[in-house]
Parts: structure tokens; sequence; C-alpha cells
């Protein structure tokens, strides 16, 4: 027998009276975690459910989720945790497509709109039997509550017997070609790479993380929720990101482990707190981790020198549960890279007829292992046109060094190709990040009649700085070569981002295609 929900019953005995999460000025142990697990795995039992159904939860970072999450696995059942941006139509795909049996959804008295689409989306989805709020607005509805589901249930529950390749969660993919996909994920993928998370990282119960991360995405569930509560640290819950807040969260817990995307250090580096001693979080914040995307050296050197803590880079997928690699340590790691494979996986990089080329030779990224996914639900000529003998094909183009680290050029879908020529936007957005008045940068190919394509940079400036579309490109001239260089450039407030502060390059083709 094996269950992802066993961490949470393991580090309740351990620790039980040490604090797993911390919301506002809320607090819950170990213990108390488990216990109320165990009372949603005893009220989703009652309603019937069999061993393998799915159970949707919309939910922000707040205590409720882990709940929730914890409570699903130790009934037997596959969580199912869906994006808080999604609006109606997109919940009834996920609901059907995932045959979703039960759907708790987020309605804090400030996100009632959240729990009016989803039980829209419920309403048209006949195979989803019962929606629960979570954290009941003030606003009456004739919602089940989550309190009023396990008012009556016992704090004790017999996990149910599951098996490492059963599915535990199913994770959809962002959809940025066609429908979302969802990933199955099994017990074993996700324990092992939360285990080697915790190994990975040194996390211990005498940590403290923020998650500021969403925890519907993969990237926190695992690398944060999962090997924290594996590790018994504390973990502190925040529902959105805003540089203040981050700051005086830092210095208030004295946080140890903070994991975020690129746009989310660039941030940081850039704001100027009012009534924040960065001497002081500088003295217990230990370690930064930053996956997602790739973070220009230049912008990992600055958000170092500023708060005298080192960024490690890895990089992971949805299908990949998701670590696949990692820089090792401060020591041992090149910036820039996303590092070496972790303990169990292998990597390689292949042309496009799929055999591996050789050492410093651009191809797209294979790998496999324990994180590899099932297959895609109910999709299995998308799972065979993603995995062939095992090998998970990445979509992404990298380059192996003669020292055996990874380096991620481009995604396949991205590489821009004017006048016959490959350019990869992640070496030109390197490029234009190096101005000293340039804060983020996106770098897209727009379609022309001669080329095939043309580059675009969509560029943000910092707070207080000027620059404009001639300066930029004089910059560029002496540092590119010429037909890699930006053809227009567009200055924008902010980028379009999703939930976990990913570039959303989709919204952009389209903006400049309209325009």
């Amino acid at each position: 027998m094996l269950n992802l929900s066993s961490i949470i019953e393991s580090s309740a005995l351990k620790f039980p009276d040490q604090i797993a999460f911390k919301y506002r000025n809320e607090e819950y142990s170990f213990a108390e975690i488990n216990a109320t697990a165990n009372k949603v795995a005893n009220a989703l039992s009652k309603l019937g459910l069999k061993k393998g159904d799915k159970v949707a939860l919309s939910c922000v970072n707040i205590p409720y989720f882990p709940i929730i999450y914890y409570g699903i696995l130790k009934a037997g059942l596959v969580v199912v945790p869906l994006n808080i941006n999604l609006k109606t139509e997109e919940i009834i795909y996920h609901l059907k497509n995932s045959e979703s049996k039960v759907y708790f959804c987020f309605s804090g008295t400030d996100e009632v709109e959240m729990a009016k689409m989803g039980y829209e989306a419920f309403k048209k989805v006949d195979e989803c039997l019962e929606f629960i709020t979570i954290m009941p607005s003030r606003k009456s509805y004739s919602f089940l509550s989550f309190e009023e589901l396990i008012a009556d249930e016992s704090t004790i529950f017999e996990t149910s017997e599951t098996h490492s390749n059963d599915t535990a969660v199913i994770i959809y993919t962002s959809g940025t070609t066609g429908n979302p996909k969802g990933a199955e994920l099994t017990h074993f993928n996700l324990l092992m790479n939360s285990k080697i998370c915790k190994e990975l990282f040194h996390i211990s119960e005498n940590d403290t993380q923020l998650i500021v991360l969403p925890l519907f995405h993969i990237f926190a569930m695992t690398v944060l929720m999962n090997s924290g509560v594996l590790s018994g640290c504390c973990n502190i819950l925040v529902p959105k990101f805003r540089e203040e807040t981050i700051l005086q969260l830092f210095q208030k817990h004295e946080v140890t482990v903070f994991a975020g995307v690129p746009t989310m250090y660039l941030r940081l580096t850039a704001y100027q707190p009012s009534q924040i001693d960065l001497a002081l979080i500088s003295k217990k914040l230990r370690l930064c981790i930053s996956g997602g995307a790739s973070l220009p050296v230049s912008a990992i050197e600055e958000f170092e020198q500023k708060f005298n803590v080192p960024i490690i880079e890895g990089y992971g997928m949805s299908e990949g549960s998701p670590v696949v690699t990692f820089n090792v340590n401060e020591e041992l790691r090149k910036m820039g890279s996303i590092g070496v494979p972790v303990y169990g996986v292998e990597v390689k990089i292949v042309d496009k007829a799929g055999n591996e080329v050789p050492i410093g030779t651009k191809g797209e990224l294979w790998y496999r292992g324990h994180n590899v996914m099932k297959g895609y639900y109910k999709n299995q000529n998308a799972t065979a046109e993603t995995i062939t003998n095992g090998w998970l094909h990445s979509g992404d183009i990298a380059v192996k060094d003669e020292d055996g680290f990874y380096f991620i050029v481009d995604r396949a879908k991205d590489i821009i190709i004017s006048g016959g020529v490959n350019i990869y936007p992640r070496e030109v957005e390197d490029v234009i990040m190096k101005h000293e008045a340039v804060s983020m940068v996106a770098v897209i190919g727009v379609p022309d009649e001669i080329m095939g394509e043309n580059v675009k940079a969509y560029v943000v400036l910092k707070n207080n700085q000027k620059l404009n579309e001639e300066e930029l490109i004089i910059f560029l001239k002496q540092k590119i070569a010429s037909y890699k260089s930006p053809r227009s450039i567009e200055f924008l407030e902010t980028l379009p981002m999703n939930a976990t502060g990913k570039i959303l390059k989709k919204k952009l083709r389209k903006k400049a295609i309209l325009w």
C-alpha cells in the first residue's frame, strides 16, 4: 500500500503540536490538519464515492487547501485542483473532462464571484453530484458549506488502501495549444518528488517556508506543500503576491525558504520597501528557489546582491510531478543553468528524429524516471505523442554542456523562424535584460510576408526609468546579431501573466496580430 496522505499522518505523529500552516493570525498544528483531513475523508466516504473517483478543488492559499487535499487522498479518491481564475465555461470543461463527482469551491467574502461561477458550472455537469463551498460568504446561497459537511464527522479515519501506481492527482496543463490536458500523477510520482525536494533543499522541522505560489499548481503543491509537510516545517500561506506583504512576512515570521517564479524575483529586486529591515531578512532567509521559467543571470545577480541569499534554479513541468533537474546548491551550480537530473531521473537532448545529439548541440529535452506521469486522462493519443518508450518529450529546446549541466534555450513552439533562420527568444530576452532600465521583457515572433516572422519585444521599464525604442535598438546593435534584434519594441506597464506569474506569450501574440 502507498498513499501520499501518509506524509501528513507521519508528521502528525512526529510533530503533533508543531505549527504546520499559518494564515494571517491563524495557526494549525500538524495534529489539527490531520484530524480535520480525517473528517473530510469520513464525509466523502459517506457521500458514496468509490476508490478512484475524482474530487475537484478550487481554493486559494489558505489552510482549507491542504486539509481538503489530504482528506480526499485519505479516502482513496483523486484530487483535481483547478486554477482559481477559471471562468464558468472553463470550469464546466474541467469538471466534465475529469468526471469529478464532488466540487469544493472557495467563496470568501471578497471572492463571491468564484462561488457563483463555480455553482453555475456545477449545475451544468450532471455527473458532479455535490457542490461544497469553502468559507461561505455573508450572502445567502443554498450551498452546502464545508463546515456543514464535516460538522458531525469523526477525527479518526483508516486511510483507504491505494497503490503506488494509482492516480493521486490530475493536474491540468495550461492549455497553450488546444484544450487543457489532465496529467495523471500517481502516489509514487508525488511522494518521490516530495522526498527529493526535502533532501535537495535540506528542509527540516526547523525551517519556515513562505508559500505564495498557488497551491493548485504542481510547483507549490510538491516542492513546497508536500515536501514541507513531509519535513515537519512551518508553512506560511499567502493568497496573493504583493511585494510589501511578502517582505513584511519574511521579517515577521523569520522565513528561511522561499520559492517563486522569475517575475516575483524581478519585482522584489525592483521594489523599494518603506520600513523593512533587509539585513534582518537576509540573516534568516537561507535559500530561494526559482522555477517555472528561466531567470536571467543579471536578475539573479541583482537579487542576490540585494538580499544576500542564493537563488537555486531548476526545471520541471506538470507531467514530471514536477521536478526534473536542479542545481544542487550555491557552490555546485551554474547561473543560467537548470542544473543536473535529480535522483532517479534520466535526461537527454534529441533531434527531431529522436536521436541523441552531441554535447553542446541544441535539441528537445526528453526525460524518464519515477517522476513521469501515468498519462493524460482519457487522452491516449496525446499520451502516445508525448511519451516514447518511457521518455517524456518536454517540448523545450535545451543544450547540455561538457560538465553535464543543462540549459533551456526556449520552448519549441516559441522559436522564431525568420528568413529560414531559427531565433531563440530567450537569448534575445537575456540581452535586453542587461539594460539597466529594463525590468521585464517578452520576445515573440510576429507574421511577416517576406521573412515569415519578425522579432518583436514587449518591455516593462523599472520605476522612474526612461527609455525609447531607438535607444534600446542602438544598445542591442552592439550586443546581438542584427538578424536576432527586434524589428519593433513596444513598452507596456505590465506583461500578461497566469496565476503562477508565468508570462503569457499567447496573449502577446494575439495583441501583436490585432495591432
